[in-house]
């Protein structure tokens, strides 16, 4: 496994973490601002994810896609839209 797919997957198990510690807010019924706190955390911690992601696999998946550029550019710009809420 190359560096850039480890440091992602070690990003997803601290979310997982965090996930796991906002059940655990839940069930313990922590106060309503804490647990919102912890939510925006995981969200934002999720959307640098996504930009690692976007940034350690573009080049590979625009490689893979060569023989149809322009569907691969439409298939990128969709799932683009998506990660940044705008489909």
């Amino acid at each position: 496994m190359n560096e850039k797919r480890k440091k992602i997957l070690d990003r997803f198990k601290r979310i997982e973490g965090q996930l796991r510690g906002l059940q655990k807010m839940v069930e313990n019924q922590a106060p309503c601002e804490d647990i919102l706190i912890q939510i925006s955390a995981v969200t934002a911690a999720m959307k640098r994810a996504g930009a690692a992601v976007i940034h350690a696999y573009m080049h590979e998946c625009m490689q893979k896609s060569v023989k149809n550029p322009e569907q691969a550019i439409a298939d990128f710009q969709k799932s683009l839209a998506r990660f940044i809420d705008l489909a």
